[in-house]
């Protein structure tokens, strides 16, 4: 090799900064490492089992609606949670969130730690789990429309396509099991859409800034100042007959639904972005008639299982779908910015 070929073959390695097969890396490059899982795999894997935890709300709702009235349920369970996750922010250390963070906190816990809990535990009353879920399958797309607002991401027309798809679907099937006459429980459930899309695109968009159970504790702490009294006085003012069941299905809402499937909720949003992951509550549904009849003895329709394909289906495509850039995250990487002053 002539000193030519041997100075282009170092000036190759320079402007490359990757050395060939072999050789030493250059001076004052990084070690190699594995390469990490890659973000939108491992943020979709987190709002799946985040839907999986939610999946399981409503059977446990009926459960502890039991022992329990329906102001009692809501407001033990923000208790419960808010006592798991203060003493995980107490025990970290964990400094409070920004003062511009506290509106978005805000709204994150008047629409998914008391509005939704309340409105759906209000409808279980009068509705089968069954049937709620299938009228709360309509959150993804109410959600995705929220982010677009909030947000200014515009997924594209094939995302759009699929998942108002997956909303006709979810639809259609939620009006053969009711026989089409909606219920004051229905009016309770559309509200509650409104008020959970509102929170999980609010808390979607903090999760860009702080780690995502950061979110759901601070709004859960936030609101023991009015959880705490409320507890006692639906205590005082409704029944209580606690079983095994009312209790099991109470810890659930506290610890599973309200705190743990939020956590991984909010950390694939921020991975993923608002809008893709929403789409993945399409399976929510299905997943709670399973549970359902598992649970609680109710029976599922032959529709289900193809009701199921297609929505999963719907899933598919809204998952492949584009979405810019921007809706890949929220904000900056998990830990890359959070706010450490009061």
């Amino acid at each position: 090799m002539t000193a030519e070929d041997s100075a282009t073959e170092r000036g190759t390695i320079a402007v490359s900064g990757e050395p060939q097969r072999g050789s030493a890396p250059p001076p004052g490059a990084p070690p190699p490492s594995t390469s990490p899982p890659h973000p939108a795999r491992s943020g979709t894997v987190l709002a799946a089992l985040g839907v999986a935890a939610f999946s399981l709300t409503f059977p446990a709702t009926a459960w502890a609606l039991e022992g329990l009235g329906p102001w009692s349920v809501t407001a033990c369970r923000v208790v419960l949670a808010a006592l798991v996750a203060g003493g995980a922010l107490a025990a970290l250390r964990v400094p409070l969130p920004g003062r511009r963070h506290w509106p978005g906190l805000l709204v994150v816990a008047a629409g998914v730690v008391v509005g939704f809990p309340l409105l759906t535990t209000l409808a279980l009353q009068t509705s089968t789990t069954s049937h709620a879920a299938v009228v709360v399958g309509l959150l993804p797309l109410t959600t995705a429309a929220f982010s677009a607002v909030r947000t200014g991401v515009r997924p594209s027309r094939l995302f759009w396509a699929a998942a108002l798809a997956g909303a006709a679907v979810v639809i259609v099937f939620a009006v053969q099991q009711s026989g089409g006459a909606p219920t004051t429980g229905d009016l309770y459930l559309f509200g509650a859409l409104l008020v959970c899309a509102a929170g999980y695109t609010e808390g979607g968009r903090l999760a860009g800034h702080m780690p995502g159970w950061q979110v759901i504790g601070w709004a859960l702490v936030g609101c023991l100042p009015l959880s705490v009294p409320g507890a006692a006085l639906a205590l005082l003012g409704e029944p209580v007959h606690l079983g095994a069941r009312a209790v099991t299905g109470l810890l659930w809402l506290a610890v599973g639904s309200q705190f743990v499937g939020l956590v991984a909720w909010y950390r694939g949003m921020a991975a993923i972005g608002v809008a893709r992951a929403s789409q993945l509550q399409l399976a929510q549904p299905l997943l709670t008639l399973v549970w359902s009849v598992l649970l609680l003895d109710e029976e599922l329709t032959p529709a289900a299982p193809l009701a199921a394909v297609a929505v999963l289906v719907c899933i598919g495509v809204t998952q492949r779908a584009r979405v810019p850039g921007s809706a890949a995250r929220i904000g900056p990487p998990t830990g890359a910015n959070q706010d450490k002053r009061p």
